[in-house]
């Protein structure tokens, strides 16, 4: 195998498909590699831990097909370390009857054992109806539900993103148990099979909107019955489907609420990140909601304490709740429009931020107790 191509272009694709390689111990050792295969002037690599895979095509000038395993980090430092312009890869074997893989550029020569391509696993292959969605706005909806998804392993269910048909759409849920995030895409038709929703491990979501955040048009979608793939350009990431019942998450969402805040949503997220300065450790941010608009305040024994008040329009009995400061900053960043709505029953019950201008979007939180 050999191919010649500029630098940044062979330090994006490695990246982009190392990030799904295997870091952890008592996987097949190949797959701390990344599978690298020539067809002409098309390289594609691939990079997996069986549960998450990755893989990118580039454009390359090639000079001998093949096919070979790299070993990822060590060969994204590399790349990435050599001067910038045209880097030239081939791939040979060794005296030791065993292959390496020589990199130059310039006057930089570097030389990395590698792994024959035929020690690396099959990989399943989503054959799934595809659809296609607008890049942009599916973006907006993963910035705006994946922060809510659970990062605790030992709990797999609630680490997924529900994918749910709804009538009308498409619905995106996610939890962390503190925290329940849904966003609607009103006309969009995913084919499910017999089910109604699928369970997307949040990790690969991530991946997805870290690919569409360059994206200008659609992103084409298959849910398959045990794998979902997503297709970006010419990256193609896909994931295990995680097995499970999500949690009922429309039993903790009241059906209304007697109190009712009106605020902007820029002065309400400064004013959070002002006052959480002062909430060290556990300590939460009290929103103290009267007639006379809204007060901030945070305070920790022997640090001290932060205050601050806002102009905002409420409806209801006058009443202090108290949030995970990071929590209600995240919900209120991906909050859409210029006014947030908060509506709340009591100091011990759930609250729901929405978007007084859309309809879509439901961010709710679990308040903190406090004396």
């Amino acid at each position: 195998m050999k191919f010649r191509c500029e630098r940044d272009a062979l330090v994006e694709a490695l990246g982009t498909a190392g990030r799904a390689v295997s870091g952890r111990g008592g996987m097949l050792p190949v797959l701390s590699g990344v599978r690298a295969e020539l067809l002409g002037d098309t390289l594609t690599l691939t990079g997996s831990d069986l549960d998450l895979t990755i893989t990118v095509g580039a454009s390359v000038s090639g000079q001998a097909d093949g096919a070979t395993v790299l070993p990822a980090k060590l060969a994204s430092d590399v790349v990435r370390a050599l001067p910038s312009g045209a880097v030239t890869v081939e791939v040979a074997d060794d005296a030791d009857g065993g292959a390496e893989a020589r990199i130059t550029a310039d006057r930089a020569e570097f030389t990395l054992r590698v792994t024959s391509a035929d020690e690396y696993p099959k990989l399943p292959i989503t054959d799934a109806d595809p659809v296609q969605l607008d890049a942009a706005e599916f973006a907006r909806a993963l910035h705006q539900v994946t922060p809510a998804a659970s990062t605790d392993d030992n709990r797999p269910i609630i680490t997924g993103v529900l994918v749910a048909a709804e009538e009308g759409g498409l619905r995106l849920v996610a939890t962390d148990s503190y925290r329940l995030a849904v966003r609607d895409l009103a006309g969009v038709t995913v084919p499910l099979g017999e089910r109604s929703n699928v369970l997307v491990p949040s990790r690969a979501l991530r991946e997805v909107e870290r690919q569409l955040s360059s994206a200008k048009d659609t992103i084409t979608i298959r849910l398959g019955e045990r794998d979902a793939a997503f297709e970006v350009g010419t990256t193609r990431i896909t994931t295990r489907l995680i097995e499970g019942e999500f949690p009922n998450y429309r039993g903790l969402i009241p059906s209304s609420y007697p109190n009712r805040l009106v605020v902007g949503r820029e002065p309400l997220l400064e004013a959070v990140r002002r006052v959480r300065l002062l909430a060290r450790d556990s300590t939460p941010v009290r929103l103290v909601l009267s007639n006379d608009g809204l007060e901030l305040l945070a305070i920790t024994q022997d640090v001290g304490q932060a205050h601050e008040s806002l102009d905002a329009k409420y409806e209801g009995t006058d009443l202090t709740v108290a949030f995970n400061p990071e929590y209600l900053a995240q919900g209120i960043d991906v909050t859409p429009g210029d006014e947030v709505v908060l509506e709340t029953i009591d100091a011990l019950k759930p609250a729901v931020l929405r978007s007084s201008e859309s309809p879509d979007f439901l961010y709710l939180l679990m308040p903190v107790r406090v004396s």
